[in-house]
């Protein structure tokens, strides 16, 4: 491919090389490969430019003065990627009809559930999500919620190869932030709500709303939750259609007649043109909103919401998300992805309210990230929990305990039982090993997960071979 295919808008004097491939990582250049020097939170690829020259970079794109004779400048090298991304795969994501489920939780159940609806119509549909990239059936890993551009790209592609003609994606902050998706439009785009994380990353709010409102800004049909209370924020300026739901006040749509079960969920969906019935097989308030966002989707996209309930009605949930783990015992022991304030008291909130013996609830925070949400999981822990098991996250670069002590001040005046096991091992089998008939174990945290980053690398570590072990030493 020539350089000037890739990047349009350039007229210059490399307009006519010939093109070898495309990065914005320096160990990955090659002779004929263009370098973008992209600005990160961590490092400035700026600084990479000169061995990227030496390993053989044809042309080097960046946003100011390498110093190097074939360097190409532009206003934005993330905007720049993005689009010669796109071009390198001859803009695969036109062939698409995509759908963006952005928000701080629910983002993976709601892509979830929508793919689930088109499939059952007959749909061939791509995934791309914080579990698992899917084309169909096929699973491919996923490093991150919304990949960079190429690997987005590539995805894309292997899609329009394999016939897809719907991609569903969650789409993260940091990739509106740094433009990932910006060559990129929507269909449908979801808002699921909005509660503090990442804010090591954009530091404020305002910031973190900011990055969100990007995506309503490239999609034909906004689908915004108006009970969140950055909705009205969210909807301003918007030049989209804009549908909302709630699970209380009247919107586009709404949901009454709500009743929960500990596994399972049902209530009427009520609109303009009727009721429908919709049961969905986790329990939980969150479910609630997610099932709804799913069928709106689907409705813009024409199918109707009688089909949707159908599917929805065999959905299995998502690994991870309010998982229910076999046990053979009188007490229940349920995975989660929580890890944010609102996310641990949507998870704990939903099994505090159902018939119980004890709610148990087992979680941590990660290392190197926004430090000012431990404490307040901490209040929400003791809040809604009868007893309250602090460990280990993915520590990272911290130290695990220093983590815990920043947990530890949100519980501070409880009367609630807080214990400490810094192994998150141990720290499972000890809530096992006290669990009683009719308990409920709620393992926060980790979900899909099945490792653990620790300062001196990452472990293997899934939860349910954990509870596996467990029960196997309480029956021993």
């Amino acid at each position: 491919m020539l350089f000037k295919e890739l990047l349009p808008q350039s007229s210059h004097e490399f307009a006519n090389l010939e093109i070898k491939g495309i990065t914005c990582n320096s160990k990955e250049v090659t002779d004929g490969f263009v370098f973008v020097c992209i600005k990160g939170a961590k490092t400035d690829g700026h600084r990479f430019a000169k061995s990227a020259a030496e390993s053989g970079a044809a042309v080097i794109v960046a946003e100011e003065d390498t110093g190097l004779a074939n360097q190409i400048i532009v206003e934005d090298t993330h905007k720049a990627y993005s689009l010669m991304c796109a071009n390198w795969f001859g803009k695969p994501a036109n062939s698409l009809k995509l759908v963006g489920v952005t928000g701080t939780n629910g983002k993976t159940s709601v892509t979830y559930m929508i793919k689930s609806i088109l499939e059952n119509e007959g749909y061939k549909v791509g995934l791309i999500g914080t579990i698992q990239n899917m084309i169909g059936d096929k699973i491919i890993a996923a490093k991150n919620t919304t990949p960079d551009a190429y690997e987005l790209n590539s995805l894309f592609s292997l899609m329009k190869a394999e016939g897809c003609e719907y991609a569903i994606m969650e789409v993260s902050s940091h990739a509106l932030d740094q433009k990932r998706v910006c060559e990129l439009n929507f269909e449908t785009a979801v808002f699921t709500n909005l509660t503090q994380d990442h804010l090591d990353y954009h530091i404020t709010m305002e910031n973190y709303l900011g990055a969100k409102k990007k995506l309503f800004k490239m999609c034909k049909t906004a689908i915004i939750n108006s009970d969140d209370e950055y909705s009205e924020a969210l909807m301003e300026g918007l030049d989209c259609n804009i549908i909302t739901c709630s699970a209380s006040d009247n919107s586009t749509y709404s949901a009454k007649g709500i009743n929960y079960r500990p596994t399972a969920v049902d209530y009427q969906l009520v609109s303009d043109e009727g009721l429908n019935h919709i049961t969905v097989n986790t329990g939980g308030k969150f479910s609630v909103y997610n099932s709804m966002f799913a069928v709106i989707t689907a409705k813009i996209l024409g199918i109707p919401v009688e089909n949707s309930t159908k599917a929805l009605a065999k959905f299995e949930g998502v690994k991870g998300r309010a998982e229910v783990v076999p046990t053979g015992k009188d007490f229940t022991v349920i995975i989660d992805y929580a890890h944010t304030p609102d996310g641990l008291k949507n998870i704990l909130s939903t099994f505090r309210d159902c018939p119980k013996n004890r709610l148990i609830s087992l979680f941590g925070c990660g290392g190197d990230r926004d430090k000012t949400k431990r404490a307040i999981m901490g209040s929400v822990a003791v809040r809604y929990s009868d007893y309250v098991i602090v460990t280990s996250d993915n520590p990272r670069s911290e130290e695990p305990m220093a983590i815990i002590e920043d947990i530890l001040e949100g519980t501070r005046g409880s009367n609630k039982p807080v214990k400490v096991i810094g192994n998150r091992i141990e720290a499972i089998k000890f809530a096992i090993s006290i669990a009683e008939k009719d308990d409920i174990i709620v393992l926060a945290g980790k979900g899909h997960e099945t490792y653990q980053i620790l300062k001196e690398g990452t472990i293997h570590l899934d939860e349910r071979e954990v509870v596996k072990e467990a029960l196997a030493e309480l029956n021993s």
